[in-house]
């Protein structure tokens, strides 16, 4: 008992020491210094917030900004059908050389392959006997009439004369000219058929190889040559949006190749039919080829409407991306925040942002709406 009471005598001097010392200052506590925590109460509806220090919220105004409704549809790089040009061999036989490829550049009249051909053969006996008939007839025709000068025939044998004649003028003709259709000279006899490029331009297709037997016409084209200096950029423009389409109108075609070359399409048809399963129509555009738009390429087709349309444009910052659509933060009295869905348009310099629709010029939105979001859900 004696030790215990002796234990509580030496802590009670202790605590009186340490009372008697110098009283120091105390040091201020960082946390308790901070300003509040910004404390968010939450409303019944989802979409608005009340708190407590709005001021830590800058708030931006919507800006005017005036342009023309535009539509943005993608579409392929097409050849101009009315610009191809077939490459058709009219005789049958073996193909035996090929002086071009596809996607070879060729000029008008220059040789494209060589097709071995009975047909040729076939032509050039029928020429040969026609020559050879003709002249018989004319031989038979000068002995007739002299014959007629001197009563020994009647007239009726001098005209029987005259129709052999003429009837083998006509054959040798015919003859004749099947051998230019088929492409031989008739003064040349050869089984070979040459075939020359038609126009000018790249080959966008080949169906002939080196051995490979031809029908002629029964046939598909050998090749087809393409003036690619116009093109050809076909789009799917849905039915909704098709008021923003006007034939004659201009288009601007950006290529997803070349994101930087900005070009000027002519709107030269709209498609008379919608595609029942997607609801689309086919926009054709005409565009002069630079010369880096290749066939199939990928573009971006920007069409503007007519009439221009006045739309809000605010700050990148003020605009929250949430649940795959566009919001802002609009303020209410009682230091409440409303969230509202807006349609986020183009993106313009200096960091704005053209909102299509959901605010109007002259309202007011949080200027940074992602920092509001993050207090909110904490």
């Amino acid at each position: 008992m004696k030790h215990l009471l002796g234990g509580l005598v030496a802590i009670a001097a202790l605590v009186l020491l340490s009372g008697c010392g110098t009283t120091k200052a105390k040091v201020p506590d960082a946390v308790s210094t901070a300003p509040p925590p910004t404390e968010v109460i939450h409303e019944s509806n989802a979409g608005i917030a009340r708190v407590d220090h709005p001021e830590q919220f800058p708030l931006a105004t919507a800006a005017r900004y005036d342009s023309a409704p535009s539509l943005t549809a993608t579409g392929v790089v097409s050849a101009d059908v009315s610009r191809n040009v077939p490459v058709i061999s009219l005789a049958s036989g073996r193909i035996v050389e090929i002086h071009a490829r596809l996607g070879d550049k060729v000029t008008k009249g220059q040789l494209l392959l060589k097709v071995q051909s009975p047909d040729i053969g076939q032509a050039f006996s029928d020429y040969r006997q026609a020559l050879a008939d003709e002249v018989l007839a004319k031989a038979q025709l000068e002995r007739a009439k002299v014959l007629y000068d001197k009563g020994a025939i009647a007239q009726k044998d001098v005209e029987v004369a005259q129709d052999n004649e003429a009837k083998a003028v006509v054959t040798v003709e015919t003859t004749t000219n099947r051998l230019k259709i088929l492409g031989v000279d008739p003064a040349n006899p050869t089984p070979i058929v040459e075939i020359h490029a038609p126009a000018s331009g790249v080959i966008t297709d080949q169906q002939v190889t080196t051995a490979a037997g031809t029908q002629g016409l029964a046939s598909p084209n050998a090749f087809t040559i393409s003036d690619l200096s116009t093109v050809w950029i076909i789009c799917d423009v849905y039915e909704n949006d098709l008021a923003n389409v006007h034939e004659g109108a201009t288009a601007e075609v950006r290529v997803n190749a070349y994101p930087e070359r900005v070009l000027h399409a002519r709107i030269s048809n709209i498609a008379p039919i919608m595609d029942p399963n997607i609801r689309t129509a086919k926009v054709r555009l005409e565009v002069e080829n630079p010369g880096f738009l290749r066939l199939g390429m990928f573009v971006t087709a920007i069409f503007h409407g007519e009439k221009r349309e006045t739309l809000a444009m605010v700050p990148a910052t003020a605009v929250l991306h949430l649940h795959d659509r566009d919001w802002v933060y609009m303020p209410l009295p009682g230091n409440r925040f409303q969230r509202v869905a807006v349609t986020g348009g183009a993106m313009l310099d200096g960091n704005m942002q053209v909102l299509t629709s959901g605010i109007r010029p002259g309202d007011r939105v949080v200027q940074n709406a992602l920092v509001l979001q993050n207090t909110v859900e904490q």
